[in-house]
């Protein structure tokens, strides 16, 4: 069976709640979803509000506080906000990432702990954050064990290694810019090879449920693992996976049963917020960016600005400005979806204002250097 670029598109929005908001808890949603990619406070909360139907904020903040969903780093090496149930497997998958990327830093290297060395601490921090505990405090505790003091960026690598949860201390948006972090109640295994590939297969086919379908190339960009690691989850999950062929004839897998609406299926217009995960998803990241567009939303040292999505994919960028939102399309948008996306806008205004009117501020200067916009509108005032 073939399946063209846009049903693909259409698959990605019904399985991420896009196509309409949906009547369900944030705890259920973010199982839904996979994954909310989490570095900046805020968009774990803006990501819900474009899913959820009446989603408000306390609404994650019970999730988080509750433990029903965790932020950690987790695949391509940034927080993420998952199901609690799913961190174990996910981390476990993540190891040999994690491992090698954080512990194989010259940074961490040139601390002269060794392997052994390093897991003794990791159990030990473990142990220790038995209760939130903040940077500062993980630091004093490594150089307790260690009898010496410890450069902090190799305690950054050891502490990002570890698989501890973030843990939320209040308002705005749960989690201040410097974290507090807490022990997972079920520990993953580290350093095993059969665990590590155990929990990919879980991984993958769990990112097929919110993304796909997917190719392997797709799923190793989701994660940042091996090409060969893909193949092999892929390969045992076997007769457990459909294939698919592409519109550019490369196979894509997916899960049966999964949601693939038809390629003409409406979809609304939102406000999505700065890394939104649709837009990291995939290593063919034109199912929902245009090419031409990638530059202007992915910017040069990483940062993915919060983006207008109209049919389906990125039309522009958007901001909070002036008690409203400042909208700027790539390219001419008719009457009705800017009418659509001043609804949406003022909605959003209406979502921020109690927590953080002016949401993402610290990012106005990808604004002052210029971006494309064929039309700006101020939008919800």
């Amino acid at each position: 069976m073939k399946i063209s670029a846009q049903s693909l598109n259409r698959a990605t929005l019904a399985r991420q709640l896009l196509l309409r908001r949906e009547p369900l808890g944030a705890d259920d949603a973010v199982r839904r979803v996979v994954a909310l990619q989490a570095q900046e406070p805020a968009s774990p909360y803006v990501a819900l509000w474009n899913r959820l139907e009446g989603f408000g904020p306390a609404g994650l903040d019970a999730a988080l506080t509750g433990r029903r969903t965790v932020k950690a780093t987790l695949m391509r090496l940034t927080l993420h906000a998952v199901h609690a149930e799913d961190f174990r497997p996910f981390r476990e998958a993540m190891e040999p990432t994690l491992s090698g990327s954080r512990l194989g830093d010259p940074r961490f290297r040139s601390s002269g702990i060794g392997p052994d060395a390093a897991a003794d601490l990791v159990a030990d921090l473990l142990e220790y954050a038995d209760r939130p505990r903040t940077g500062a405090e993980l630091g004093s505790r490594l150089e307790e064990r260690l009898g010496a003091p410890m450069e902090p960026a190799a305690q950054r690598m050891l502490r990002q290694y570890a698989p501890l949860w973030h843990a939320p201390v209040g308002a705005p948006w749960s989690f201040p810019a410097r974290p507090s972090y807490v022990a997972p109640e079920r520990r993953p295994v580290l350093a095993d090879a059969d665990a590590a590939a155990g929990g990919l297969q879980v991984l993958i086919r769990r990112y097929l449920e919110g993304f796909g379908p997917a190719s392997v190339a797709d799923m190793a960009q989701f994660a940042l693992v091996q090409r060969a690691r893909v193949r092999a989850a892929v390969h045992a999950l076997g007769e457990g996976l459909e294939q698919l062929e592409g519109p550019d004839g490369t196979v894509v897998y997916d899960v049966p049963g999964a949601p693939r609406p038809a390629g003409d299926t409406p979809a609304p217009p939102r406000l999505m917020a700065m890394w939104d995960s649709i837009l990291l998803a995939y290593a063919d990241r034109s199912r929902v960016i245009p090419p031409a567009y990638r530059k202007h939303v992915i910017r040069v040292n990483g940062d993915v600005l919060p983006t207008l999505l109209v049919d389906g994919r990125v039309a522009g960028v958007w901001r909070p400005a002036d008690g409203g939102i400042e909208a700027a399309a790539f390219h001419p948008l008719p009457d009705d979806t800017w009418e659509a996306l001043a609804a949406e806008a003022a909605a959003l205004v209406s979502f921020l204002a109690p927590r953080d009117p002016g949401a993402y501020r610290r990012y106005g200067h990808w604004w002052a250097k210029g971006l494309p916009a064929a039309e700006t509108r101020l939008l919800g005032t």
